[in-house]
């Protein structure tokens, strides 16, 4: 089992808020997986802060190559939207078909996903 860590679930622990010991779990495990995308909603803001060691210990966990089929983006799309699961953000489509397409654990504390794990392949963490 791999687990994609989600954005927000990072947030939390770089601030020392949350549950910190599940995500140290998979870290001493060897569980965590990243993709680009989230590496993208999270470097930004640690460069800024000069956190140069936290990104390099990012960047060198195992990532989940995205691989984007927009047509299987437009059914979750849709199928989320008929549940009235709304406003689910692209990059969000993007990281579900991620775990799916990749097998993979989603950790994460949005709640969208959770709706949508109800009527898609998700499995969350």
């Amino acid at each position: 089992m791999s687990v994609l860590v989600d954005r927000s679930i990072w947030v939390n622990y770089f601030r020392g808020a949350g549950d910190t010991d599940t995500l140290d779990h998979l870290i001493d495990h060897g569980l965590v997986v990243i993709n680009d995308l989230i590496l993208a909603e999270l470097v930004p803001y640690l460069r800024i802060q000069k956190q140069r060691q936290v990104i390099s210990i990012l960047s060198s966990i195992k990532k989940a190559p995205i691989v984007i089929d927009w047509g299987h983006i437009i059914d979750m799309q849709v199928k989320c939207a008929q549940q009235g699961i709304n406003n689910v953000g692209i990059p969000d489509l993007i990281i579900a078909q991620n775990a799916i397409e990749n097998t993979l654990d989603l950790y994460t504390l949005d709640k969208h996903f959770k709706l949508m794990s109800k009527h898609l392949p998700l499995s969350l963490y």
